[in-house]
């Protein structure tokens, strides 16, 4: 099985914003700079674009897309995502021996559950959004740069724990990015993304030797120079 999107499309009365169509059998990353539709595409499979923009989808799989039951995401500020008035178990809404399996399996003491998200770290905030997140059971999880509020240390160690999670519970894994360092060792496939239009995609590894095109080039490059990327 695979998860297959045949055609994303994202438009207003005057212009196509998103075109992309793009597969994979366990996990891909789209990868660009702001303003390349990642976001478009995360809210358009989520059906929560604006009013102003009309989407056409074309998925081929044994599962309709539906928020919050088949598709759950992993925001990019865990900061944002909780209220930071409420205990975190007033805002997990699910039985305590579910909420306490699902905290184990992120690595989360249970104990946590009964804490306020300002007594936790940024690197715990965003295991608990994890956690919520996987709590759904989704066929689909989505990542919206979930590191990008993380420390480096942080960043590290909830990116092996996505991955060694979506191995084990085996749902599809769509993971959205400008840094193409970060999905090394996390996603099979990645897919560069540039105004609106896939100018590339494949498998991580031969894109990341093997770039077809200059700006998954620059891209890479620019890693190297900041010394982040590690095949």
């Amino acid at each position: 099985m695979s998860f297959c999107c045949e055609k994303l499309l994202i438009y207003t009365s005057v212009q196509t914003i998103v075109d992309i169509s793009f597969s994979f059998e366990h996990s891909f990353a789209l990868i660009g700079e702001s303003g390349s539709g990642k976001s478009l595409t995360l809210k358009a499979l989520l059906g929560m674009l604006a009013n102003n923009l009309t989407c056409e989808i074309t998925c081929k799989n044994d599962f309709e897309l539906k928020r919050g039951k088949t598709v759950a995401i992993v925001p990019q500020n865990p900061f944002t995502a909780l209220s930071p008035l409420t205990k975190i178990q007033d805002q997990f809404f699910v039985a305590d021996d579910v909420a306490a399996y699902y905290f184990k399996l992120v690595g989360l003491e249970k104990q946590m559950l009964t804490r306020f998200p300002s007594e936790l770290s940024g690197g715990q905030l965003q295991r608990v959004v994890l956690a919520f997140a996987l709590s759904l059971k989704p066929r689909l999880l989505l990542l919206d740069e979930p590191t990008t509020a993380l420390d480096s240390k942080s960043k590290k160690e909830i990116l092996e724990l996505i991955a060694r999670i979506q191995k084990e519970e085996n749902f599809y894994l769509l993971f959205v990015t400008h840094d193409i360092n970060a999905v090394v060792g996390v996603c099979e496939d990645v897919g560069i993304l540039r105004g609106g239009k896939m100018i590339e995609n494949g498998r991580t590894e031969e894109i990341l030797q093997n770039p077809k095109n200059e700006y998954t080039k620059n891209l890479i490059e620019a890693g190297f120079q900041n010394r982040k990327f590690r095949l």
